[in-house]
């Protein structure tokens, strides 16, 4: 058996395909624990006979710039061997609910419509997001979830409200979200 060498030709693909390809699986690489949401529980939907089943899938999200609220969002997980291989596109049905779990306390300045968390939902181009925002009136965050692909989005979406009150006797002073809304 004879070995051929590689030209200069040869290897300069080799090392572009070996790119494109780290490049294509670096978005459905973990993120860093802290970014994680915690798993609450995983339930089957539909049954598969040789390959993973579809699930319902419940996590927990802290909000990382308020102090005191957390929220849990549902999200479909697709079976089959295209799920498992981390290949197939999620649908964009996600639930949300968000709960004041603590006193509630402001880190700093925030925008409207900021990120609060951002998972993909397919190995290139769609994502799920949940949004912060605040209604300064009401005294209340808002939060929403939605998905969206780089050129079509999805009109689905949920909201989930976390009006700001005193926890306990103990706290006293209620922050107004307003006055931390760039």
């Amino acid at each position: 058996m004879t070995c051929k060498a590689l030209s200069p030709y040869d290897t300069k693909w080799t090392l572009w395909a070996l790119l494109a390809l780290v490049l294509a699986l670096a978005p459905a690489a973990p993120a860093f624990a802290a970014d994680e949401p915690d798993l609450i529980f995983r339930r089957s939907t539909v049954f598969k006979w040789i390959s993973p089943n579809d699930k319902l899938a419940t996590y927990a999200v802290d909000d990382p710039e308020v102090e005191g609220v957390a929220c849990h969002f549902t999200v479909p997980e697709r079976g089959g061997f295209k799920g498992w291989l981390g290949l197939a596109e999620e649908v964009s049905d996600i639930s949300l609910a968000c709960r004041q779990i603590a006193p509630i306390r402001f880190k700093g300045k925030l925008e409207q419509g900021d990120d609060m968390f951002r998972r993909r939902r397919s190995l290139f181009f769609k994502k799920m997001q949940i949004v912060r925002g605040c209604d300064a009136k009401r005294n209340v965050l808002v939060y929403m979830v939605y998905s969206d692909k780089l050129i079509e989005g999805s009109p689905k979406n949920s909201t989930s409200t976390v009006p700001i009150m005193p926890w306990g006797a103990a706290d006293g002073t209620v922050q107004k979200c307003g006055e931390f809304i760039q």
